[in-house]
């Protein structure tokens, strides 16, 4: 029992703090709880186990210890969500979200109640049948062109579709990876503790809290939270205004004396000391973008250029160049390479490969043929010296290049594009067939014809049979970080009940709140969660609260599952910081938001709904 709580500690400092992604901290759970096999010790002092190294079955359970401690991978839970990324792929392929994005767009106008109302009516019912991360990432684009297009900020709708798609994603058991979670955790907890009031969760078995809490949520976004919601990005169209890029891009002419006349790009910036970018070459009636590498440069070149003041100065002194007066880099002049899209924001996104990478080292430019003339993480803005910070999940760079770099950038699963860009590879024949499979797999799993794990396998082998996914891009679909995540945290929570350390913990807090009644106490379960939830994990805060939850249920003579619902919608509403769920990451730094807006904006909301979630329960479940 030391050593579990002593790894569940550095696990929570290591997931708050994240030196490393919190998959690797999850896979170095499993592995340490493998070494030392404290999922084998409560077996072995019944003599189950002859010997530790030589693991024999648990005759209740018919495993051994080491498949115990990798029984993650192999868990429905997993499973099932890994299956339903691959089915929300499918249905984004279509393009059917985009196509009613524009029809939203043509009723909203420019009126910002109209677009916060929309964007909370269409992100909540739609995060209750695709992932709610899936979600956000296809809304976050149109969300974001919605609110320039109306001349409004975008930071007043970001927060809010991230905060709607968590309420949303309660409405059924495939909402969120976490439901899916927790249902499987009740559903072995019942067969453990057979004289509990536990099993697992049926597709709509809290549909009705989940539409409470839906209409109470939206109504808060509408009113308070839309006064709380601050305008951190300006309702400017251009994107060099919203990220002040005005000191930093201008343009300079290649004078005939000039050294680096009959040389490449590529060699004269090879010798560069200085943090400068050249964005595009005009020659002539000509505009060339990346790749310039291979471009010989010649007297009369212009170059558009990102750098400070201070090293324009330094550069045309050593490299014979004249700042053009009176030129104005924005947008528009960024665009007249083919007077088509050539700017954009793109978000990292979680799992991305590039994460701890920088734009050197990931060799940004070279890959994907296109330029960042700033990032921007929360309400920072990196215009200089950008190329050697470490990239974090959230972070939007400022990206010009061509339209099929835009592209390559677009359908990488490292990057959110936050701003729409043509797609002509929708598929959009097959949306009456990926919409089909979808409802098929509700409805097979709500009416008990088929385990929620199978139906969503056979639903995602449907989308590849069908041809809404091509058989590679299932792979590309799915969310591994996430994967691994569960597979690793899984055996956490079996190693807590193994030792008895659920058990301790819930007889602590039992005693603690001896002179509560048991509606407080299942309030005092929410909360907990929920604070826990906003510094790690929500996958994690499942895994260790929900045997301690029916532990204290037990001690209570209280309902098991009415402690279980209270943990897995608190873990499932994280809204008081970016870190506490992946959506509220995503809209970090489109929104421009800092970390105390979470706060301002989420710490209310979590309150209203701590109250709402518990009565709700009381009244619909009971105690």
């Amino acid at each position: 029992m030391a050593f579990v709580f002593a790894l569940i500690f550095v696990a929570l400092v290591l997931f708050a703090t994240e030196p490393v992604p919190i998959d690797i901290t999850a896979i170095g759970v499993m592995v340490a709880l493998l070494l030392v096999e404290p999922l084998s010790v409560v077996a072995a002092d019944l003599g189950l186990l002859a010997d530790p190294m030589v693991v024999l079955s648990d005759p209740e359970r018919g495993i051994s210890a080491v498949e115990r401690g990798i029984s993650g991978f192999a868990n429905p839970a997993t499973i099932t969500v890994l299956a339903m990324f691959v089915l929300s792929a499918g249905v984004q392929r279509t393009g059917i979200i985009q196509i009613v994005g524009r029809k939203i767009a043509a009723f909203t106008r420019d009126s910002e109640p109209r677009q916060l109302g929309a964007t909370i009516g269409f992100v909540s019912p739609i995060s209750g049948f695709i992932n709610n991360t899936a979600a956000v990432a296809i809304l976050l684009p149109m969300v974001t062109d919605l609110a320039h297009e109306g001349k409004n900020s975008p930071s007043k709708l970001l927060l809010p579709l991230s905060y709607a798609s968590m309420f949303g994603g309660m409405l059924t058991l495939i909402g969120t990876s976490t439901n899916i979670l927790a249902s499987d955790i009740a559903g072995r907890l019942a067969v453990q503790y057979p004289s509990l009031d536990l099993h697992a969760f049926s597709m709509f078995e809290f549909t009705q809290l989940g539409l409470v809490l839906t209409v109470v949520g939206a109504a808060y976004l509408m009113t308070v939270g839309r006064w709380l919601t601050p305008a951190r990005i300006k309702p400017d169209e251009d994107l060099t205004e919203e990220f002040e890029m005005g000191e930093y891009l201008t343009e300079v002419v290649v004078r005939e004396d000039s050294p680096v006349v009959g040389r490449t790009v590529k060699e004269a910036m090879a010798e560069f000391d200085f943090d400068v970018d050249l964005i595009q070459l005009i020659r002539g009636e000509e505009v060339f973008l990346e790749p310039l590498g291979q471009k010989t440069i010649r007297a009369g070149d212009v170059f558009a250029i990102r750098t400070d003041r201070d090293t324009l100065v330094e550069v045309s002194d050593a490299e014979g160049l004249d700042l053009l007066p009176e030129v104005d880099v924005d947008e528009a002049e960024l665009e007249a390479a083919n007077e088509r899209q050539n700017l954009v924001e793109v978000v990292v996104a979680p799992g991305a490969a590039l994460v701890g990478e920088t734009l050197v080292s990931s060799e940004f430019r070279q890959q994907f043929d296109a330029t960042v003339l700033a990032l921007r993480r929360g309400g920072e803005v990196f215009r200089k010296r950008m190329d050697h910070v470490p990239l974090r999940v959230g972070d939007t760079l400022l990206v010009q290049g061509s339209p099929d770099s835009l592209k390559r950038l677009d359908r990488n699963r490292n990057f959110i594009v936050a701003g729409e860009i043509e797609r002509p590879d929708f598929r959009q024949s097959k949306i009456p067939v990926a919409l089909g499979i979808v409802a098929g797999v509700v409805l097979l799993a709500a009416v008990d014809v088929l385990p929620i794990v199978t139906a969503a396998l056979a639903g995602s082998l449907g989308m590849v049979v069908t041809g809404c996914l091509r058989p590679p891009e299932v792979y590309e679909s799915v969310q591994w970080d996430v994967i691994f995540l569960l597979a690793g945290v899984i055996p956490l929570g079996i190693a807590m009940e193994q030792t008895g350390g659920a058990d301790l913990i819930a007889d602590l807090i039992v005693l603690a709140a001896a002179a509560l009644p048991a509606i407080a106490v299942l309030g005092l379960m929410y909360v907990v969660t929920a604070l826990l939830t906003n510094i790690i994990s929500n996958n994690a805060s499942v895994v260790l609260m929900i045997p301690v939850a029916v532990t204290v249920a037990q001690d209570l003579g209280a309902s098991a599952f009415s402690f279980v619902l209270a943990v897995t919608f608190a873990a499932s509403t994280a809204f008081m910081t970016p870190v506490g769920y992946q959506t509220n990451l995503f809209v970090y730094g489109p929104g421009g938001y800092r970390f105390t807006d979470y706060i301002r904006v989420g710490g209310p909301l979590q309150l209203v709904f701590a109250v709402v979630t518990t009565v709700g329960i009381a009244f619909f479940f009971g105690l």
